[in-house]
C-alpha cells in the first residue's frame, strides 16, 4: 500500500461512524471497513487485497484510535 493511500485509510478511520463500527466483530469491522473505504477511494483488486491485510493485521490499533476519536468528540480527554 502506498503512503497516500494509508493516510487516506487513516483519516477514513478517524472520521468513520465510530458507535457503529465499535460494535461489530473483527471479521465484520474488516468487511465493513474495507466495503467503505473502497466506496469512497476506488480500489483495485491487489490494493483491496493489500488493504484487507493490513486491517486484519491492525484491528486491535484501529479500534483503539476509534475509541479516542470517541472519546475526544465527548470531551472526555483534552
Amino acid at each position: 500500500m502506498t503512503p497516500s493511500l494509508l493516510r487516506q485509510f487513516w483519516h477514513f478511520v478517524e472520521q468513520a461512524q465510530v458507535g457503529r463500527f465499535l460494535s461489530l466483530d473483527d471479521h465484520a469491522l474488516q468487511g465493513w471497513l474495507v466495503t467503505q473505504f473502497s466506496d469512497l477511494y476506488p480500489l483495485e483488486h491487489n490494493q483491496r487485497h493489500h488493504l484487507e491485510r493490513y486491517i486484519s493485521s491492525r484491528l486491535s490499533l484501529i479500534r483503539d484510535v476509534a475509541s479516542n476519536c470517541t472519546s475526544r468528540s465527548f470531551g472526555d480527554r483534552p
